[in-house]
């Protein structure tokens, strides 16, 4: 009797050309970008994290749902998070959530989350450039600016 199993499949779907992809080259290029990107009228309502997915130019791949939350946190998986980087082959990384309050200041709960996932970041040789807290009303908080990376 021949043992079954699932196969496994990878797939990247795009048809920009590496040199169309937006380029990030400092903080506000990647919140200016995310801030295209995020469901304004949901913005000041719940939590959510985004992974923005880098080449190894820092152009743009993609950016990816990792969990949406309730009025105060969502949950993160850094399993799901690491497989999505994996997967799509990413060198680097910019972590993104949004405060649905305003709130600038990163909770204790986002220092761990940001720690956690750049010790993981390492040991896999993947890069965590920044992550970034956004607000309802267009400001962001960059963790790589203010020496917390």
């Amino acid at each position: 009797m021949k043992t079954k199993v699932n196969e496994i499949a990878i797939s990247y779907s795009g048809s920009l050309k590496p040199n169309a992809l937006p380029k990030i080259s400092c903080s506000k290029s990647a919140a200016d970008l995310a801030f295209t990107q995020w469901d304004k009228n949901h913005m000041e309502l719940h939590e959510t994290f985004k992974i923005m997915l880098l080449s190894n130019a820092n152009r743009v791949k993609g950016i990816y749902e990792i969990s949406s939350g309730g009025i105060t946190g969502t949950l993160v998986d850094i399993r799901i998070l690491f497989a999505v980087l994996l997967k799509s082959l990413t060198t680097a990384v910019i972590l993104l959530h949004n405060h649905p309050s305003g709130t600038l200041r990163p909770s204790e709960a986002d220092k761990r989350l940001t720690t956690k996932i750049k010790a993981a970041g390492e040991l896999l040789d993947i890069k965590i450039l920044d992550h970034l807290i956004l607000t309802p009303d267009g400001e962001y908080y960059s963790f790589a600016d203010n020496g917390m990376l």
